[in-house]
């Protein structure tokens, strides 16, 4: 398979929108024969980084409106055949989840753990999502608790999530789900359609 063909997919597990695309994944693969990178990220540490959320104080635009995002993720996750659950309450530990994906992926299972914890956000009735939760997801999939809680607490995942957003912002991205093949950026779960044509005639050359 040639390197342009590589998708890395920048996600942050508390995104409602990095779940629907999450949902897709494997599909992408299959369809295209590409391989997905997942990479996690916090979003608001990209949009610090950016020195502008728009998620703070009132919505800067409808885009932004809770109801109506509600109502959009729930016609996608309808679409693409997955629950979809709006969380009790839209303060969730987000910088935790994203850590939690990073071990998994220091640990080499970033796929299969980072489609987990998508989904207990937005997939299931599980909750607070906590660190407890965190840890059960790990098990699921074979890791050791103590293993997994190890790579969670060690300040070098810390590290790597935070590069992760640097990285990320300086290559262009502006908020999640953001995928990129070489040097070309995608945004947003709806992009899928444009980034599996580009991948499809890209596959032709």
């Amino acid at each position: 398979m040639e390197a342009s063909q590589r998708v890395e997919f920048f996600f942050s597990p508390g995104s409602r929108y990095s779940y629907l695309a999450a949902s897709q994944m494997a599909l992408l693969e299959e369809e295209t024969g590409c391989t997905v990178d997942w990479r996690p990220v916090n979003g608001g540490d990209i949009r610090k980084l950016r020195r502008s959320d728009p998620f703070e104080g009132e919505p800067v635009s409808g885009q932004y409106d809770w109801s109506y995002r509600e109502r959009d993720a729930r016609l996608w996750a309808d679409y693409y055949g997955i629950r979809f659950r709006e969380p009790p309450s839209h303060h969730l530990d987000f910088w935790l989840l994203a850590r939690a994906a990073t071990a998994a992926k220091r640990l080499g299972r970033a796929a299969d753990y980072g489609w987990r914890i998508c989904a207990a956000v937005y997939g299931t009735d599980t909750w607070p999502i906590d660190e407890t939760v965190c840890i059960a997801l790990a098990e699921e999939i074979g890791f050791a608790a103590d293993l997994f809680r190890a790579t969670l607490e060690d300040p070098e995942t810390e590290r790597v999530l935070a590069a992760a957003a640097e990285e990320a912002f300086r290559r262009g991205a502006f908020g999640v789900p953001t995928f990129f093949v070489g040097a070309q950026m995608f945004w947003g779960n709806d992009r899928l359609t444009i980034l599996k044509y580009v991948l499809k005639k890209r596959s032709l050359r």
